[in-house]
């Protein structure tokens, strides 16, 4: 049967897609909360723990992409979305959680003749042991028609979608997906040292000079802790906020020594 065959056997209905690599920690409680749905696909990055296992068990729609020297999942994100057969998709992390009012939210969406052909969804993100309010609502591009979407494979890219997008009003806390990773500081710092490497190509035509290294970082720490309420979170939230401004001087750091290192090899 071919895709098209399928797709119209499907109809109108969703499929979750979940990029995974070494992703056993939390995705039976993942894959819990996404039953229901009319297709589950697990696009696997040659994971060595027990993943696949843990997908199988599930009755998941697997598919392989090629790990190779890549340190993130986007640039598998467009094999997982192929490999989707209906005409909608939500794409879940394999730490993220679907809460029941999302997915209802979502199936009465596509029923509509007007229904958006992207929708940002909010997302619910932990930090030192607690929710954190400022990287709420941390709106995430997660679901759309599978049809004419590219997802870049760049870190952090939004998919580039055709036609109307959409958000789930942030006020609807009880529909953002749940973020079950609980950053410690030595993780966050690991990910920040990866996350701003990978940050140089998308940006690396960005002229960032002096100011940048200041205004940047000062502009996300105001955002973080002021506009988004960090200051409710006590110290993990003066933490957090630092955090969100340090991101940002390493990654206008990186880039100018990568335009640095460019300009010395001419």
């Amino acid at each position: 049967m071919d895709k098209t065959s399928v797709e119209q056997e499907q109809g109108n209905g969703i499929s979750v897609v979940i990029n995974t690599y070494n992703a056993s920690c939390h995705l039976q409680q993942v894959l819990d909360t996404v039953k229901g749905f009319d297709e589950v696909v697990v696009c696997d990055m040659e994971s060595t723990d027990d993943t696949l296992d843990i997908a199988k068990r599930n009755g998941c729609k697997i598919v392989v992409f090629p790990r190779g020297n890549y340190q993130i999942c986007e640039p598998a994100r467009q094999t997982a979305i192929d490999a989707a057969s209906c005409k909608w998709v939500l794409v879940v992390d394999a730490d993220e959680l679907v809460t029941p009012e999302l997915k209802e939210y979502l199936y009465s969406l596509i029923e509509k003749e007007n229904a958006p052909q992207g929708l940002y969804v909010p997302r619910k993100s932990r930090f030192m042991g607690r929710f954190m309010h400022c990287f709420y609502p941390d709106y995430q591009l997660r679901f759309f028609i599978r049809k004419d979407t590219v997802w870049p494979a760049i870190i952090h890219a939004d998919p580039v979608i055709k036609g109307r997008i959409e958000k789930i009003p942030a006020a609807h806390a009880d529909m953002a997906l749940v973020h079950l990773a609980d950053d410690s500081i030595a993780s966050r710092m690991g990910k920040i040292n990866q996350y701003t490497a990978n940050e140089i190509e998308k940006k690396k035509d960005r002229n960032y000079g002096m100011a940048a290294l200041f205004y940047r970082p000062l502009v996300r720490f105001f955002r973080a802790y002021i506009q988004k309420g960090g200051f409710r979170d006590g110290k993990e939230g003066f933490v957090c906020a630092c955090y969100e401004g340090i991101y940002q001087f390493v990654a206008v750091s990186k880039i100018i020594e990568d335009r640095l290192k460019h300009k010395k090899g001419k």
